[in-house]
């Protein structure tokens, strides 16, 4: 580590800190759905124990991008895995005192933590890359956003396994102690006052005043509404039913799709051409979106041919999660490149809400439209997000300061 440059060590200790938190992120929402699962909770139920951990997302990004810029993204993204370790002891109870409320309530704080870390996490990778280095920054958000799902996709495996070895309340109870040893080694060693604002920043600062950086956020929200109006309820409750595979398949298929996602937004920056010396813009956001939007019509189109769903729906979902993941990462990519470098968090907070509410509307719209009018109402609704994602992109400018690079490797 003494041989590393201090942004790099940086860079490392906030990573693996938030490598930390979404294995028990992962592992926790694995924990809690198969409780509630083998107590009889049918799927739509069990989805509604998360709208809490949704909803305080939205506030959460809000209100941590204001926090962030006040007193430093150091003591907000201890704060996130203080709270996550407090979420977790809630949990560590005996398993007859598990009721709905007390459940919904950790869930809820745990969405709190989850989004004071990663806005602290995506924050800080600003200040940590020079200006001029644009390619490194596309490269250091892109790993750092595609290794945290791929390792979320592990924490659904970490939780079944965990549930078998050491029951509910052990596995919380082992969680809640590993999250502490990096949340004391956070205090020691992360740098003090990173990201802290020269100028305090008031509250009606939480607004963005930069154009480009509402343009992207409204891209944001319809781009992840497009993925939850079907991938939070209607798609395992489809799974289930109509491929009757049992909750394992179902957990083990989408953490495997997780996982995969993540690999794929890891790998974007080569996708999008970065080894050629170009840098994603504006266009690059929109031309993405278009390509994305035509996938849940054609599934939703193959369906209604007759099409057998195991690959109209299956091979779909894969070419889905592609698409899709090389869209996160560019959108990821862009909010660090737009946001002021003084306050950083303030834009990549009010960014990341408009992530929350997204996810918060495709939750509640996947439980009533897949329960009203199936599965294809999910993704003709889905197409339609991601199209109106691809419209507003065409608002977005290129991205201001990014000189132009060589190609090859070393172009970063």
């Amino acid at each position: 580590m003494s041989r590393l440059t201090p942004s790099l060590r940086q860079y490392l200790l906030v990573t693996g800190n938030y490598w930390a938190f979404t294995l028990t992120d992962g592992a926790l929402r694995m924990l809690v759905v198969l409780h509630f699962h083998g107590l009889g909770y049918s799927p739509l139920a069990i989805a509604m124990l998360f709208l809490f951990y949704e909803f305080f997302g939205v506030v959460t990004n809000l209100l941590g991008g204001w926090l962030g810029a006040r007193l430093g993204l150091n003591r907000t993204m201890n704060l996130g895995l203080a709270l996550q370790v407090v979420a977790l002891g809630m949990l560590a109870v005996p398993t007859a005192w598990l009721s709905v409320p007390l459940v919904m309530a950790a869930q809820g704080l745990s969405g709190i933590a989850k989004d004071l870390n990663k806005m602290s996490a995506k924050s800080s990778i600003k200040l940590l890359v020079p200006g001029a280095r644009q390619g490194r920054l596309y490269r250091w958000v892109a790993l750092f956003t595609g290794s945290k799902n791929a390792l979320k996709g592990v924490g659904f495996f970490l939780g079944g396994a965990l549930l078998a070895w050491l029951g509910f309340r052990g596995t919380v109870v082992a969680m809640a102690a590993v999250l502490l040893v990096f949340f004391i080694g956070s205090l020691v060693l992360l740098k003090q006052d990173l990201g802290k604002a020269k100028v305090k920043p008031k509250f009606r600062d939480i607004f963005s005043k930069s154009r480009q950086v509402n343009v992207l956020s409204a891209a944001r929200l319809f781009l992840f509404g497009a993925r939850d109006v079907w991938f939070v309820v209607a798609l395992p409750v489809y799974l289930s039913t109509v491929f009757g595979w049992d909750f394992w398949q179902v957990g083990g298929f989408l953490a495997l799709w997780i996982i995969g996602y993540g690999i794929v937004q890891a790998l974007a920056p080569a996708v999008t051409g970065r080894r050629n010396g170009i840098l994603p813009d504006g266009r690059s956001a929109c031309l993405w979106a278009a390509a994305l939007a035509v996938l849940p019509a054609a599934i939703a189109l193959a369906l209604a041919a007759g099409v057998t769903p195991m690959l109209s729906v299956v091979g779909g979902l894969l070419v889905f999660g592609a698409l899709f993941a090389v869209n996160s990462s560019l959108h990821s990519y862009l909010i660090v490149a737009y946001a002021k470098e003084d306050g950083v968090s303030l834009d990549v907070g009010f960014y990341y809400m408009s992530n929350a509410v997204g996810r918060l509307i495709g939750t509640l719209l996947s439980g009533w439209l897949f329960q009203a009018y199936g599965l294809a109402a999910c993704l003709w609704v889905s197409s339609a997000f991601v199209a109106l994602a691809a419209f507003i992109a065409l608002g977005l400018p290129k991205v201001q300061g990014a000189p132009p690079l060589e190609p090859g490797p070393e172009s970063d």
